[in-house]
């Protein structure tokens, strides 16, 4: 043991009788790092003997314990005196220390954990230490505390450390499956573990009588491709609980962008369309996202037929249009014009208008556009218009759509009465080139019709252009 190691080994022990649990860990952490410099040292040096290659090998075989094998129990002493005595503080700080200190410390760490008399932040760190280690003993110790412990907080931190050990617990967390008591702790663990295996064990609970735990499976099944999990997904849509049928809808709709969505049945859109109606408004909203995600006209088809209907709430309705205008579908689109023309809120027109500015396929930009213009231009018939809000959404969404054909509309509503409208309209034109604008906004100043504050403030515009 070096002098270094020596000294700091001898403080971390008087800190500790002195209740110094902080500058403990500090020690130890120090401790580590000259252990981890030293074994780099050591590896750099190049073997003269074979027996020399043999024992620096046995040394290299577990990684995270110190080189130094003197300072092994001393260290796992200390850390295990921070875990027990120290505040919440010290006790995060030394959790990082274990997993460098060897198997050594599953034992010990065992028995907190299971020590019904320790109080609970001690049993918990101990939970959370051992999801560290890989190793049979500690999957089977975890599986004990879930299978039998009533403390829910501790139950849940085991669960979350056999996630954390990964596919090796797989096998235990099946057997907890089995209990009423354990089983969603045990579903929320294998929804963690990001591998295939955990396909076929949470297939059968897909109809258990816990909400919770049909939410949870399906939640977890639908992140994998594999052909026995849509119609798992098409089932939970007629669940009788809602946090069900919002996890299957989105489910659906996750699968429909992957490769895999040849699996899903081919009246997916009819089978989503009447979650569109559901009583819950989430998952109405789910389902639109889902629709959008297909993409198709005819989910564009079972889309407008919401924003038609009289009795869809304001809420849902944003989220349709705003979905149309994410689906980057001409259908979408024409459906998004046709929806300005009904009576809805003002709300719903500017969510319209601003979905269409937000268009952003380059094929379909000049049609929104378009629309945007059209609309604009409907002032006798539409007393939407008439409104500085709705002007000033399609300023914005000409702006951002960037088609030459919105110089012109943008440049008249350089004459607008409300103040705010003419700003847009200027921060708008800022978005084309400024060699245009300026040609457009001198052809405005020529205009005898237009009045001296308009053109002095067209003027001003001007010389900001100039100046980039």
């Amino acid at each position: 043991m070096s002098l270094t190691n020596q000294n700091l080994t001898e403080q971390a022990q008087i800190a500790a009788k002195q209740n110094n649990w902080s500058f403990v860990t500090q020690c130890l952490h120090q401790l580590l790092q000259s252990e981890k410099d030293a074994g780099k040292d050591a590896r750099k040096k190049p073997a003269i003997a074979s027996n020399q290659i043999k024992k620096h090998e046995t040394k290299l075989n577990s990684p995270k314990a110190p080189q130094d094998r003197q300072l092994f129990p001393t260290m796992l002493d200390l850390a295990l005196q921070v875990l027990e005595f120290g505040d919440f503080q010290a006790r995060w700080e030394v959790v990082k220390i274990f997993p460098n200190l060897g198997n050594a410390a599953i034992a010990p760490l065992i028995e907190i954990l299971q020590d019904e008399e320790a109080e609970i932040e001690l049993r918990w760190f101990a939970g959370q230490i051992l999801g560290q280690f890989d190793r049979p003993e500690v999957v089977q110790g975890l599986i004990d505390l879930v299978d039998s412990d009533s403390d829910e907080e501790l139950c849940l931190v085991a669960a979350e450390a056999l996630a954390n050990i990964g596919p090796n617990a797989i096998q235990g967390l099946e057997t907890l499956l089995k209990n009423d008591s354990s089983r969603l702790f045990a579903v929320r663990a294998l929804a963690k573990i990001h591998r295939p295996e955990i396909i076929a064990p949470l297939l059968t609970v897909v109809d258990d009588s816990d909400s919770l735990i049909r939410k949870a499976a399906i939640a977890a099944l639908s992140n994998f491709d594999d052909a026995r999990i849509p119609p798992i997904l098409v089932t939970a849509l007629s669940d009788l609980m809602a946090t069900v049928r919002l996890e299957a809808v989105i489910g659906l709709g996750l699968f429909s962008m992957r490769s895999s969505a040849d699996m899903l049945p081919e009246n997916l859109v009819d089978l989503l369309r009447d979650r569109l109606w559901d009583f819950n408004l989430e998952v109405c909203q789910q389902a639109v996202i889902a629709l959008m995600r297909i993409g198709n006209e005819s989910a564009a088809d079972a889309l407008f037929a919401v924003i038609k209907s009289p009795h869809t709430p304001i809420p849902l309705t944003v989220t349709v249009v705003n979905g149309l205008g994410w689906m980057s579908h001409p259908k979408a689109l024409d459906y998004l014009e046709e929806a300005l023309t009904l009576p809805l809120s003002s709300a719903v027109w500017s969510s319209i208008i601003s979905s269409l500015g937000r268009v952003e396929s380059s094929v379909l930009q000049p049609k929104a556009a378009h629309i945007l213009i059209n609309f604009l231009k409907s002032e006798t018939s539409n007393p939407a218009i008439e409104q500085p809000k709705i002007k000033q959404a399609i300023a914005v969404g000409l702006g951002q759509l960037g088609q030459a054909i919105a110089i012109e509309p943008l440049k008249e509503l350089l004459a607008d009465d409300n103040e705010t409208v003419r700003l847009h309209a200027i921060a708008a034109l800022k978005h084309f080139d400024s060699k245009a604008i300026g040609e457009n906004l001198q052809g405005l100043l020529s205009n005898d019709a237009v009045t001296l504050e308009i053109n002095s403030r067209v003027a001003i515009d001007m010389e900001k252009f100039s100046s980039h």
